[in-house]
């Protein structure tokens, strides 16, 4: 009879903690960051159910406008060489998802990026979509998402691009033209206007795609 008890009240105990999590809103405090005194050569950004918006700069300057909590936050930094990362951080615990929304804009990213080519730019993040605007990038170009979608206008690199996605499409146009690119394609559960291999060109274009479909063209044809 106890034990039976001690189950009831540990029943009710765990339910009125559930219903007072339930309806909450976290709190989010809009920020700006902008590098001061450093130069940025590139980007890498780390996210989590957060949908990343890249746009030109209207002073020529990096800014990164984003929202954070006491439990979702973000390590910013720039790096020696120059690349400016930036990694979400979470405190949150199993009962911090139960019946709880985020502050309106939470969810978004904007960066903003001054017309100047990058050496790396890696995109990556979940639940969410990755847009760019047109840009060039000298080295490495990484753009991942799951369950969102990837578009972009006119991307420029001078070695590689690499896109993965799953269950969303990835779709936009690339500048050069299509025999500039050894291709690699591998799509489940989707249809792709790329082949599976194509080799040739001085430049690799690397897609993979999960239950999503797969639209790419090519600015130079």
């Amino acid at each position: 009879m106890k034990k039976k008890l001690s189950l009831a009240l540990a029943f009710l105990l765990l339910t009125g903690t559930l219903s007072a999590c339930s309806g909450a809103e976290d709190s989010f405090e809009t920020k700006t960051y902008t590098p001061e005194g450093v130069t940025v050569t590139g980007l890498n950004i780390q996210a989590a159910d957060r949908e990343i918006v890249v746009v030109p700069s209207s002073d020529g300057q990096f800014h990164i406008d984003y929202a954070e909590s006491e439990k979702e936050f973000y390590d910013i930094s720039v790096s020696e060489s120059g690349i400016l990362t930036m990694v979400s951080q979470s405190d949150k615990t199993w009962t911090d998802y139960i019946g709880r929304s985020q502050s309106a804009g939470a969810d978004q990213i904007t960066v903003q990026i001054p017309d100047a080519a990058l050496s790396t730019l890696i995109l990556c993040t979940t639940k969410e979509d990755i847009s760019l605007p047109e840009l060039t990038v000298t080295d490495q170009l990484v753009l991942s998402t799951n369950e969102g979608d990837i578009s972009f206008t006119r991307l420029a690199a001078a070695n590689a691009i690499t896109l993965e996605n799953k269950n969303g499409d990835i779709a936009g146009t690339i500048a050069g033209s299509y025999d500039e690119y050894a291709v690699s394609c591998t799509i489940k559960k989707g249809e792709s206007n790329l082949p599976e291999e194509k080799s040739g060109g001085s430049k690799t274009l690397t897609v993979t795609n999960n239950n999503g479909d797969v639209d790419i063209a090519f600015a130079g044809e």
